[in-house]
């Protein structure tokens, strides 16, 4: 009798081990991000700062007391609370908070320390932050191509994507037709999250763009994931056009490349 009881409780141990490898792969394959891959964006002051709603972070909370050229540790809130959902808002139309880099110059390439240009702009190498004796820490970070500003459209493709982002401390001055933007400027470091849900703004202004919900991710992992461009980001014609505040039913599905 104890024979055949041990034997059933094996059993039993052995099937609910299986089914619990089971159940372990396919939460895996459920799992809508990667972190091997992060797509790399650029969030200025009109998404998060100290003060802004709808999370009034404090100066500590987004490294505002360290804010300077070059800087890449993560946000002190963000690294503090991986795993947690918020919300950020993402600016006004002509204004806007997040930003696409959709072409990496090839002298950010040859500047080093890697032979990939946006790993080397993580790094904030020679000419991209470095704290070097000269004063040319941000001379290739100027009219740079194809930095394109995220309205509703762009931001719901994100959806189940996990970013990486170098935040700064101030905005991201852009100039349309062609497309180029100035990324000069103190950085309050980087973040990293996956967005959940991208929502309509019904408690700002007419040209609010959307807020986005995100689950905060771990920056120092995801630093060392490999970076990808999103190539498709729809390019706004001006700095009013298209008004596109609202986030579409279905949008566009998103085109990722990695980045050179």
């Amino acid at each position: 009798m104890k024979k055949h009881t041990l034997l059933t409780w094996l059993r039993f141990a052995i099937a609910a081990t299986v089914l619990t490898f089971i159940s372990a792969c396919e939460t895996d394959k459920l799992d809508p991000s990667d972190d091997t891959e992060a797509v790399f964006l650029i969030i200025d002051e009109d998404s998060i700062d100290n003060g802004n709603p709808p999370n009034n972070f404090s100066e500590t909370d987004v490294n505002d007391q360290l804010a300077e050229l070059g800087l890449r540790i993560p946000l002190r809130y963000f690294q503090e609370n991986i795993g947690k959902t918020i919300d950020l808002f993402t600016g006004e139309v002509g204004d806007e908070g997040w930003h696409a880099l959709k072409t990496i110059p090839g002298s950010w390439k040859t500047t080093g320390p890697t032979d990939n240009g946006a790993r080397n702009y993580l790094l904030a190498g020679p000419q991209l932050g470095a704290k070097v004796p000269d004063d040319d820490r941000e001379v290739l970070l100027d009219k740079i191509p194809d930095v394109t500003p995220l309205r509703a459209t762009g931001l719901k493709m994100l959806i189940g994507k996990t970013i990486l982002a170098v935040v700064y401390d101030s905005d991201i001055s852009i100039n349309y037709s062609p497309l180029l933007g100035n990324l000069q400027g103190a950085n309050l470091g980087i973040v990293a999250f996956e967005v959940i849900d991208v929502k309509e703004r019904t408690d700002g202004s007419t040209g609010s763009l959307p807020s986005v919900t995100i689950r905060i991710k771990d920056a120092n992992a995801i630093a060392n994931a490999n970076l990808l461009l999103f190539s498709n980001a729809p390019v706004p014609k001006s700095s009013s056009e298209p008004y596109d505040v609202t986030p579409p039913a279905s949008a566009p599905a998103i085109i990722l490349t990695a980045a050179p």
